[in-house]
């Protein structure tokens, strides 16, 4: 099973819902697809969906999943990889009205770099992706308290020097 979410943003996020909605209808993916729909308008019709899941049906669903295909929020990404998932994601876009800045896209960008996650910013190439996930194995998150204290005491020194 794939379980497609796209968070619980206040704007629709239909652009992704749909392209997987013809992709299960293409056969492209030919697994069990459960979605969290959000606020979305598209009403999908080749896949099992629910506006707003309680967050232990949501859970449920995430760890029986074999990919995970969602938009780049960072609570889906750490979720991802706490829980070793394959995930695919496409971020929200301002110009498409799905967010108001572009931030998905840099941090989608800076985790693929990684090797932690899948990323596709287009339709166009969500079906590559769909093909990728299929034997995705991310990259192990590995925590670097000493970098991030060196980053904030540069910052904290930027500050003062600029003073």
């Amino acid at each position: 099973m794939i379980f497609l979410t796209v968070g619980t943003y206040p704007l629709p996020f239909d652009r992704l819902i749909v392209a997987i909605d013809l992709a299960i209808k293409e056969g492209l993916i030919e697994e069990e697809v459960v979605a969290q729909t959000g606020v979305s308008n598209y009403v999908p019709k080749n896949m099992e969906y629910t506006n707003i899941l309680e967050k232990e049906a949501f859970d449920c669903f995430f760890r029986r999943a074999s990919g995970i295909i969602s938009h780049a929020g960072m609570g889906t990404i750490t979720m991802a990889l706490d829980n070793k998932k394959p995930l695919l994601v496409m971020p929200r876009l301002k110009k498409h009205g799905e967010v108001v800045n572009n931030h998905q896209g840099a941090i989608a960008k800076r985790f693929s770099e990684l090797g932690h996650i899948l990323v596709v910013y287009d339709v166009k190439d969500l079906p590559d992706g769909i093909c990728k996930l299929k034997n995705f194995i991310p990259q192990e998150r590995k925590a670097s308290p000493g970098a991030v204290a060196d980053r904030i005491g540069s910052f904290l020194n930027s500050l003062s020097e600029s003073r």
